[in-house]
């Protein structure tokens, strides 16, 4: 929400960035109180200018570098990933810096898995989606910046403005300036969306197994959990507060992201942890499962190691150590929060295992 209140700004610079994000945040609300049929809708579109975007720019940019266009900053070349000082110009502390950002890029990644409730075929869709996501990221992450830093050299980026309008810019259209700021400012829509289904159904889960209050799990009649959805895209208005308040809105996406890190740092951990729990309890069932995870337990440590690896290196910048301090804070209240609804999760958990099968089943 942060980066479209900064994406708005470039068609309309004296619009405060607070009422962007507060216009954002209600619009979304009202698409998905419609339910998650619509969900789906916005996100294939979401999705669809996003990707095709992605790939007129690693076209146009691989047409830039094979002709040796010359731009602003000189002849558009693979040779710019690796002049201007080399790899690693300034040490691999910067490398390492990245991570954070980097991390934070895949949040919402684990929504494969909260899908699979809403999936008519989970067997067959959730494997092929995750096996998708490798080729993705190979695709439009690691391709997409290889393009861009090959026309436009590491050290010319301008942080404060989006590098897929720069590239776009170059070519001499325009509308594509401005054309790519709406892609960018959909994809954003596209996480902020994504984000308010997955709180929603999470929130309406806990409460169906007691772990939250009841009133959560009340729907409309759209069989959309609208209390629970109304919850978490009012916590987004803090991000409304938050831009109201820190008129400097790089460094704020600066500490809302390494936030956010921090704690799915802490929610992919807990998943894997689960994992390695479940695969002791059950050894041969987990032996005949169709798809599992490629190295099993081994690779569920190195997993976990490599997550304690990033959370450690956040410690060693001063923008991103801030976040690491405000995070207990969350930990805490969601402690008190499972405390205080632990025994009734308990009792309705007893509650099913002593109902009759039948009714179970039904």
């Amino acid at each position: 929400l942060t980066a479209m209140g900064q994406y708005f700004s470039f068609w309309f610079p004296n619009v405060p960035h607070w009422l962007t994000v507060l216009f954002i945040v209600l619009l979304l609300i009202s698409f998905n109180m419609l339910g998650a049929k619509l969900f789906g809708e916005l996100e294939f579109w979401f999705s669809i200018i996003k990707i095709i975007t992605i790939i007129a720019m690693i076209i146009v940019g691989l047409v830039m570098i094979f002709f040796s266009f010359k731009t602003s900053y000189g002849h558009a070349s693979f040779s710019n990933l690796v002049n201007h000082g080399g790899i690693f110009p300034n040490g691999p502390a910067g490398f390492l810096m990245s991570f954070q950002i980097a991390v934070y890029s895949f949040i919402g990644i684990e929504l494969i898995g909260v899908t699979a409730g809403e999936t008519k075929d989970p067997r067959t869709v959730i494997p092929k989606a995750i096996n998708n996501v490798p080729v993705r990221i190979l695709l439009f992450y690691v391709g997409g910046l290889l393009v861009i830093m090959s026309v436009i050299p590491w050290n010319k980026i301008n942080p404060d403005a989006s590098p897929f309008v720069m590239l776009f810019s170059m070519i001499g259209l325009p509308f594509a300036a401005g054309l790519v700021n709406f892609v960018v400012l959909t994809a954003a829509a596209s996480a902020t969306n994504s984000g308010i289904y997955s709180n929603s159904r999470i929130l309406f889960g806990l409460s169906k197994q007691g772990l939250g209050p009841k009133m959560l799990s009340k729907t409309n009649h759209h069989s959309v959990p609208y209390l629970s959805m109304l919850v978490s895209s009012g916590t987004l208005l803090l991000a409304a507060l938050l831009n109201f308040i820190f008129p400097d809105a790089i460094q704020l996406f600066i500490y809302v992201t390494t936030l956010s890190t921090v704690l799915f740092i802490v929610v992919w951990a807990m998943i894997i942890i689960s994992y390695i729990i479940y695969v002791r309890k059950n050894p041969e069932e987990h032996k005949h499962n169709k798809f599992k995870l490629l190295g099993g337990k081994a690779m569920a440590y190195v997993i976990l190691a490599f997550f304690l690896f990033v959370f450690v290196l956040l410690f060693f910048s001063a923008d991103t150590r801030v976040a690491i301090f405000i995070s207990p804070v969350w930990f805490i209240f969601l402690f008190l929060f499972y405390k205080k609804y632990k025994k009734n999760a308990e009792y309705l958990a007893e509650k099913t295992r002593q109902q009759p099968r039948e009714s179970i089943n039904h």
